[in-house]
């Protein structure tokens, strides 16, 4: 049996999460999957709710602050958005998981990882709008489109995969009119 690590667990139980909903993050049936004992897991987590937060916490990271990390080397507030809704929309970040997460909202330890998550994203957005000229009101209502945008292409990325690809500079335009 192959010797697992905290990440490679949290790793397997994202992919989990992605491919099968909160509920597929069960010990028993992700070792199993991964060809090793259920001690393996509990030797890094005490319990399901402890791999869980790891988990949303590893894609808070990956998924957010890592991303916005990446967005900031572009020169200009237009650029960070394209190249924020091409990275986020792109098919190796797992939009899956974001709907996974979502459909969780409620869980107990899914809900303040997600609450500080869309706070943050919206609080970044507002910034690239103002950024962009626009008042903070505006700027406000427009970081808030721009998520809902977001949340609903992903969601339709999963669903009806090739048929967002198209429109995503087209989304930052109308996004970015005044």
């Amino acid at each position: 049996m192959v010797r697992r690590n905290r990440d490679d667990w949290t790793e397997i139980a994202l992919r989990a999460l992605a491919e099968g909903g909160l509920q597929a993050v069960a010990i028993e049936p992700l070792a199993a999957q991964a060809g090793a004992t259920k001690g393996s897991v509990y030797h890094h987590f005490p319990n399901r709710e402890a791999l869980l937060r790891a988990t949303v916490e590893r894609w808070e990271r990956e998924h957010t602050e890592k991303v916005i990390e990446l967005v900031e080397s572009e020169r200009t507030p237009q650029d960070k958005l394209r190249v924020l809704f091409s990275t986020v929309l792109d098919r190796g970040r797992k939009g899956s998981v974001e709907m996974a997460l979502q459909a969780g909202a409620e869980n107990d330890v899914i809900a303040p990882v997600l609450r500080r998550v869309t706070e943050k994203r919206l609080s970044y957005l507002t910034e690239l709008f103002e950024q962009l000229g626009f008042d903070l009101e505006h700027a406000k209502k427009r970081a808030l489109i721009a998520f809902s945008v977001y949340l609903g292409q992903a969601q339709m990325w999963v669903s009806l995969p090739g048929l967002v690809e198209p429109v995503l500079d087209e989304a930052v335009q109308v996004l970015i009119a005044k």
